[in-house]
C-alpha cells in the first residue's frame, strides 16, 4: 500500500495501522486508536470486572497497559520502530468498572536514536495517571518496503 512518506499524518496512520494488525495485548484488553499523529496517540479502553483488583477498583497494570500502548503508538509514528526502554507512572485516583479510561500521549523530546513522551490517562477529564516513556529506536522502519506515493 503506498503512503505518502512526506505526510506527517499519513505516515503515523501507516504506522499505527500496521502496529495495530498484530498488538493482541492492546486489542485483547478491548483498547482502541482514538486518534494517531506525528508524535501522539489517544487510546481508550473501558475498565472491566475483570480488570479490577481486591479493592474493587482498576488494577494499576492495567492501567499502565494503557499508557504504556499509547505510548506505543506516539513513539512509534514517525516510522522508525522503536520499543520502551524505561518507563515510570504515578497513580492519583482509581479507576472504576465501567470508567472509559483515554490515554493521551504526547511527544516531549525527539534525538537521535531516543526519545521521550508524556502520557495522561483521565477518566470523564480527571486524571487518573501520569506516565513518562523512554524510547529506543531499534533498527528497521514501519515503512520498510512501502512504495511511496506522490
Amino acid at each position: 500500500m503506498p503512503v505518502d512518506v512526506r505526510d506527517a499524518q499519513a505516515v503515523a496512520e501507516f504506522c499505527a495501522a500496521a502496529m495495530w494488525t498484530d498488538d493482541h495485548a492492546s486489542r485483547g484488553l478491548g483498547m482502541a486508536i482514538d486518534r494517531v499523529g506525528p508524535g501522539t496517540a489517544e487510546l481508550s479502553m473501558t475498565v472491566t470486572r475483570e480488570m479490577t483488583n481486591g479493592h474493587g477498583t482498576a488494577h494499576g497494570g492495567f492501567i499502565f497497559a494503557l499508557a504504556d500502548s499509547a505510548f506505543a503508538f506516539a513513539c512509534n509514528s514517525h516510522g522508525p520502530r522503536a520499543v520502551a526502554a524505561q518507563c515510570h507512572v504515578a497513580y492519583l485516583r482509581p479507576g472504576r468498572p465501567g470508567d472509559r479510561l483515554v490515554a493521551t500521549a504526547v511527544e516531549v523530546a525527539r534525538e537521535g536514536r531516543s526519545s521521550i513522551y508524556d502520557v495522561h490517562v483521565r477518566c470523564e477529564g480527571a486524571v487518573v495517571a501520569e506516565f513518562r516513556g523512554h524510547a529506543r529506536q531499534v533498527g528497521g522502519s514501519w515503512l520498510d518496503g512501502v512504495a511511496p506515493a506522490g
